[in-house]
């Protein structure tokens, strides 16, 4: 169980007060859902459809970073910071 649950209807943090998910929770749920990305995307997703009911003046756009966005890299800091990765080329290959 964590500490850093939701506080729906604001959608803060319950352990720190930020707007959930918070970087710690960010964090514990990348580690719970590490090898199951899709599941944890099912899970937000429930919880963004939820937060667009109880926050209907916030931009949709936002709630997604909010909520989804972040779980596209597999390297998020618990800041919410994404380590850099090199992209190679793939120019040339299949010829």
């Amino acid at each position: 169980m964590t500490a850093h649950s939701p506080v729906t209807r604001a959608w803060t943090c319950s352990g720190c007060g930020l707007p959930w998910p918070c970087p710690t929770r960010k964090q514990e749920l990348q580690a719970e859902y590490d090898r199951t990305p899709v599941s944890l995307a099912l899970h937000l997703g429930a919880h963004l459809v939820q937060a667009t009911a109880d926050m209907p003046w916030t931009p949709a756009g936002i709630l997604h970073q909010r909520f989804l966005g972040w779980t596209r890299s597999r390297a998020v800091h618990a800041n919410g910071t994404r380590e850099k990765t090199s992209v190679q080329s793939v120019a040339g290959r299949g010829r």
